[in-house]
C-alpha cells in the first residue's frame, strides 16, 4: 500500500466524523476522556493485502467546551520501531479537522455540518 492509497482509506473513514454535529463530537470528547478511549479503532486490509490499523481521537482544541479537533491516523502492519529498535511507533499517514462550536469547519471553506 502506497501513501496515496493509505490517505484515501483514511480520508474515506474520516468523512464519517465530518457528518457529526458539534454536540455529538463534544459529547464524545467528554465520554472518551473519562473512559480513556478513542472515537474508533479499526483493523483492516488494503486492496493489495497490506494489513493496517486506524485510530480516531476527538479532543478539545485549546480549551474545554471550545472547538473540537478530530484526528485520525493509519499505520500499516508490520509497524516498525523508531530507528529500527526504539519501541515508539508512528503512523504512516494522518489527517484532522477542527469543528467550531457553531458547526463550521475551522480553516475550511465549508459552511456547516448537515
Amino acid at each position: 500500500m502506497d501513501k496515496s492509497e493509505a490517505h484515501h482509506i483514511l480520508r474515506e473513514r474520516m468523512a464519517k466524523f465530518r457528518t457529526w454535529s458539534y454536540a455529538q463530537l463534544a459529547e464524545r470528547v467528554e465520554r472518551d476522556r473519562q473512559a480513556h478511549d478513542c472515537l474508533e479503532h479499526i483493523e483492516g486490509t488494503a486492496p493489495d493485502g497490506t494489513p493496517y490499523q486506524m485510530e480516531f481521537q476527538a479532543v478539545w482544541d485549546g480549551k474545554p467546551q471550545g472547538d473540537v479537533r478530530v484526528c485520525g491516523d493509519l499505520a500499516a502492519e508490520p509497524r516498525r520501531p523508531l530507528l529500527g529498535f526504539i519501541p515508539i511507533y508512528v503512523s504512516d499517514v494522518s489527517d484532522s479537522f477542527i469543528m467550531s462550536t457553531d458547526g463550521r469547519f475551522v480553516g475550511e471553506n465549508e459552511k456547516t455540518v448537515p
